[in-house]
């Protein structure tokens, strides 16, 4: 049920009703605002939303049902077992400024990403590089330390984007690129604006003109849905309200499914948390549902472990940590834990700060105070991600296939243990689909059991749009809103 009352501006959108847009043009809200917009500097998954396939191609690309196509390679060849690849790369591309694509460009960016010095929030995708060669102005050769089956996977990531050495240092707030989408304007704590890109390679946009306004609030977000201040809100933070704009002929709801694992993240690193007891003991306090329900209205789907329940390989190990908070309060004493006070920092989703006071209300019922502090997406990612401040955290990894980051050096939730970083390397060396679907079955048993985290819910993808919008993702493959294919249909 929707118990908060509407503003008065909310109000009167509701009479009002959604204005007409133009035909060429589309306005989507998104809940966050992104801390820059080079997708190769930052993990904030805002700037993908943004850049991901409109600004920015890589060599391969995630499709809406995600799968990997081409991008601007088109088409790839693996050699000596899957230790080499050949990318053969588009002829006429050219970037947003006018510069021609060619395979330095390629050589460029991977170096980068994989430079001692690089910011890449992503950098252990590029890790197992040894060089990257232009054969020739449309081939690229890259050689790795070991076969990766799953390398084009990798380059179909936002973070290995490709850009112009001329053009990346400035890419953060002027992105060039060479996708179908440019880049206008950003105003700061409003919008960012996108116009097509009259030099695009391929098929050209329906959309002349796409703007990203950035609604943080549940309520605003409704509102600007019901007035037609937005389009489309991909992904949709009141769905408290769903069931009222499923109602409504003149909106579509549109449900689908994401990458990202829901969790409660825990700093690894900190006394107690190094110990797997009070982990398993704090995974048995939370109570997923309760979370899905109250924080997401039914939106989710539980998890046991960071793995999306949509994966052929995905394993349900809910069952391992049920809701039992007799058992919790048994570990901690098993522990010698006793008045234990933990700070939880929360970052401005609404999973997050509503599944925030549902989880320390658990955690209060077995014994273990929170300090809840609630930052801003730029505070968090400096704070918690980058320097590991913290003791818990409640966060949605949006990324596909990440269960790697578990083997991670100096990864923000400090998990450390030699034989799931073992695991990955098998992944790693696994070129035979079977033999991977063995090894990512292991390792999703094996996190269920150390308990690094507690894992909560795969988050649900609840986007809410104009009915005569078509084109728009469904699923989530990557976070991503690629307007490639949208158009009006009147």
């Amino acid at each position: 049920m929707f118990h908060r009352l509407l503003t008065t501006a909310a109000a009167l959108a509701l009479l009002a009703g959604p204005a007409l847009a133009a035909q060429d043009t589309i306005r989507l809200g998104m809940v966050l605002e992104p801390p820059g917009l080079d997708p190769t500097a930052n993990a904030a998954a805002a700037i993908d939303e943004i850049t991901y396939a409109n600004i920015f191609e890589s060599l391969t690309r995630f499709a809406a049902d995600g799968s990997i196509v081409p991008g601007l390679a088109e088409s790839w060849e693996a050699k000596d077992g899957g230790k080499v690849y050949e990318f053969k790369l588009r002829k006429g591309v050219k970037f947003h400024d006018g510069a021609d694509f060619d395979a330095s460009d390629v050589v460029f960016s991977l170096d980068r990403a994989r430079a001692p010095d690089s910011t890449n929030a992503q950098k252990e995708l590029f890790a197992d590089i040894a060089s990257v060669k232009a054969v020739a102005p449309d081939l690229v050769r890259v050689t790795l330390n070991g076969p990766d089956g799953l390398f084009p996977w990798k380059m179909a990531w936002g973070d290995a984007a490709i850009m112009d050495p001329a053009s990346a240092a400035g890419a953060a707030t002027k992105p060039v690129g060479t996708g179908p989408f440019q880049f206008k304007e950003w105003t700061q704590g409003d919008h960012v604006t996108l116009t097509a890109f009259d030099g695009y390679w391929g098929d050209k946009p329906a959309l002349k003109t796409a703007t990203f306004r950035f609604i943080s609030d549940p309520t605003a977000a409704f509102a600007a849905m019901m007035a037609g201040d937005v389009d489309a809100f991909p992904i949709y933070p009141a769905p408290e309200t769903l069931d009222q704009l499923k109602a409504d002929p003149r909106f579509k709801v549109i449900v689908g499914t994401t990458e990202g694992e829901t969790i409660l993240s825990m700093n690894n690193r900190n006394a107690p948390l190094d110990n797997p007891k009070v982990r398993e003991a704090i995974a048995l306090a939370v109570d997923r549902q309760a979370i899905i329900d109250g924080a997401m209205f039914g939106y989710g789907t539980p998890i046991g472990s960071h793995f999306a329940p949509h994966n052929p390989d995905y394993v349900d190990l809910v069952g391992k940590t049920p809701h039992d908070p007799e058992k919790a309060k048994a570990l901690l004493a098993e522990a010698g834990v006793k008045d234990l006070k933990l700070r939880l920092a929360l970052p401005p989703p609404p999973y997050a700060r509503r599944g925030g006071e549902i989880v320390a209300a658990e955690l209060r019922d077995v014994g273990i105070e929170t300090e809840t502090t609630n930052m801003e997406w730029a505070q968090w990612l400096e704070t918690v991600y980058k320097n590991h401040d913290f003791d818990l955290t409640i966060i949605s990894h949006v990324e596909p296939m990440d269960v790697g980051i578990y083997a991670r050096d100096g990864y923000y939730i400090g998990y450390d243990n030699a034989d799931y970083r073992a695991l990955m390397d098998r992944l790693k060396a696994a070129v035979d689909p079977a033999e991977r679907s063995v090894v990512l079955k292991e390792a999703q048993e094996k996190l269920a059991a150390d308990h690094p985290v507690a894992y909560l819910f795969q988050l649900a993808k609840t986007g809410v749009a104009d009915a005569r919008i078509e084109g728009l993702w469904e699923n989530a493959p990557s976070p991503s809103n690629d307007l490639s294919k949208v158009r009006w249909t009147e």
